[in-house]
């Protein structure tokens, strides 16, 4: 027996059982889920309905993450699944699924912010990459100017600024690996990012109590 997405197995709005008057049809057809999880990638190409192909993920270590109060997007390393609002078994299972809120590597966001207002952001691993930095490229004197006139205008969260010196940010993932074999989202900011920090933390706390 396959799966299907038929509603001929369920009850009437009146509560009233459906007799069944055909055998199951392939545009019925279901699949099981992806269940994709944080490894080395692997996709399956799966062949659909009018010929068209999906993209399964099994695996996923990496995907293209928006900045969206910055507008610069970046490939980054897939860490660990903190929240979903669905199952929390999928947290456990580090099961990556739309609307799933993840950690992501920070690094290329860091480098990107450093060389756009020449500040530099993560004090505590600053040390650390001091000794094996590349020595510095020179810039021109109108490209300094750049620079200089951005940082005076530049704004950091709080909360985003203390996630930098820990080097991971909170993410969102926006597309469907199961279906896309991406997994691609953004940075979480602002009243999203208190909202989902709230979740988390209230998650932790009767887990504790547990």
């Amino acid at each position: 027996m396959g799966v299907a997405r038929d509603s001929v197995h369920k009850r009437r709005a009146t509560g009233g059982k459906q007799t069944q008057w055909r055998k199951k049809r392939k545009f019925e057809l279901a699949r099981p889920p992806a269940l994709t999880k944080i490894e080395s990638t692997r996709i399956h190409t799966v062949r659909v309905r009018g010929g068209a192909t999906k993209f399964r993920a099994l695996r996923l270590d990496a995907g293209n993450f928006s900045w969206g109060s910055e507008s610069v997007t970046r490939k980054t390393r897939l860490l660990l699944v903190t929240y979903n609002a669905s199952n929390n078994e999928y947290i456990r299972t580090n099961t990556l699924v739309k609307n799933s809120i993840v950690q992501v590597d920070a690094a290329p966001f860091r480098q990107w912010y450093e060389q756009h207002y020449g500040v530099s952001l993560g004090k505590k691993t600053q040390k650390k990459e001091d000794a094996s930095a590349a020595p510095e490229v020179k810039k021109g004197k109108k490209a300094e100017e750049r620079v200089k006139a951005r940082a005076e205008s530049r704004s950091l969260d709080a909360a985003l600024e203390e996630q930098f010196n820990n080097g991971r940010l909170y993410a969102a993932i926006s597309s469907r690996p199961g279906q896309s074999g991406k997994a691609d989202g953004y940075i979480l900011e602002g009243a999203e990012l208190q909202f989902y920090l709230k979740k988390m933390q209230k998650k932790k706390g009767k887990s504790d109590k547990a």
